[in-house]
């Protein structure tokens, strides 16, 4: 791996890690925002369409736009207004008001969505180029980061500091990681040519390749898994299993570092056992901690199968995402398709739970999350994709014999 592709490499782990920080300083608050606001369950689902409405806009627009200007620009400006966003929030909580979160909440979801699909291509390529089982780890930066903010959460909470001091102070991190970063990101990746006209030219319709949409939806799923305990492990921990948001908190950074020990020891199971056993193992595990979060009474139980859920969740996004750029040319595209179905999962599902959990429950909304994670165990082999490159290397002889 030569200097820059190493640098490169390192700036993509710190793009990874500054939305973990981010997110994570909002879930780890949200109890205390809730009461800042005055806000109700259902409240919360309504200020968190603002997340949702931003990050749609930003998740449909990243692919073209990445392909017609590269990755580079795309992340730039995206991170840009997620630094941004946080000011924002920060600055609703000091005046208590809901339509300026919900405003900086937009704009955290435009940064978000559209700059996390760009940091994503961005990353299957540097994977690619290296021929290394790199995914994995980078987003184990993201859970990384998570951990991180998460514990400073909980630290700020303990502390009773206000949360605009705190989500100020994240603002000032996330920027100097942004300057640092972007610096080492090349131009030009992932900048695709217009098609040109021709009855051989035409775009292939990726939506009509099985093998994708199957990854799709396993992406799907475990996003879902991972956006619904980020949004509201710690209320489903205070409202649901009754404890305090302190220990809300904590619960959730099990979760995180669950999230993040699976992460970065993916790549050695990947390597060893194949992305289908390691997959359906993933999607076994986290129905087991959603389960036992469900139904289980006892508060310690539930928090101990949060580490469950955790760890379930950890690999589905980056494990598909690694297979969705191998079923095919073009894989810019495909990564960015079933990029866009991860962050659709993991960023606009949750709040629709909120709205399910003000009628009958957080803990009763999960059952929703858990019926995608166990459609994923049986999903699960569509992310192999040796099979599927022998069949087109037969094809290939094929026609080279033919043509002969």
């Amino acid at each position: 791996m030569d200097l820059a592709t190493r640098r490169r490499r390192q700036a993509l782990l710190l793009f990874f890690l500054l939305p973990g920080i981010s997110i994570s300083s909002w879930v780890t608050r949200t109890p205390d925002i809730r009461d800042q606001l005055g806000a109700s369950t259902a409240q919360m689902g309504v200020i968190l369409f603002g997340l949702s409405l931003g990050s749609m806009v930003g998740i449909l627009c990243s692919g073209r736009l990445v392909s017609r200007f590269g990755t580079r620009p795309v992340m730039g400006v995206a991170t840009g207004m997620l630094v941004t966003s946080m000011a924002l929030i920060s600055l609703g909580l000091v005046l208590s008001s809901v339509p300026l979160v919900m405003v900086g909440l937009f704009a955290f979801g435009v940064g978000m969505g559209g700059g996390e699909v760009a940091i994503n291509v961005d990353a299957a390529d540097v994977e690619r180029s290296t021929g290394k089982t790199t995914m994995p780890i980078l987003h184990g930066c993201f859970s990384l980061g998570t951990v991180l903010g998460a514990c400073a959460g909980i630290a700020a909470t303990a502390a009773r500091l206000p949360t605009y001091w705190h989500l100020a102070a994240i603002t000032l991190v996330a920027a100097a990681l942004f300057l640092f970063a972007i610096r080492a990101i090349p131009a030009g990746t992932g900048v695709h040519a217009p098609v040109q006209a021709g009855p051989d030219r035409r775009q292939p319709n990726l939506w009509k390749d099985t093998q994708l949409v199957l990854i799709g939806a396993i992406v799907l799923a475990m996003a879902l898994a991972e956006g619904a305990a980020n949004d509201w492990l710690p209320l489903i921990m205070v409202d649901g299993h009754g404890v305090n948001a302190t220990a809300g908190s904590l619960v959730y950074t099990g979760f995180a570092a669950a999230m993040t020990i699976g992460r970065f020891g993916g790549a050695y199971f990947l390597d060893r056992f194949g992305r289908t056993i390691v997959m359906r193992a993933s999607a076994i595990s986290g129905a087991i901690g959603l389960l036992m979060v469900i139904v289980v009474d006892n508060a310690v139980l539930a928090g101990a199968a949060v580490l469950f859920w955790g760890l379930g969740a950890s690999l589905g996004f980056p494990v598909a995402l690694s297979a969705a750029g191998e079923t095919g040319p073009d894989s810019t595209a495909r990564v960015s398709l079933v990029a866009t179905l991860g962050y659709v999962a993991f960023l606009v599902g949750p709040p629709g739970l909120g709205f399910l959990g003000d009628h009958w429950g957080l803990r009763t909304a999960m059952i929703v999350v858990l019926v995608f994670v166990v459609s994923a165990i049986f999903l699960a082999p569509a992310v192999d994709t040796r099979r599927r490159s022998a069949v087109s290397s037969s094809d290939d002889d094929a026609e080279r014999t033919r043509a002969s």
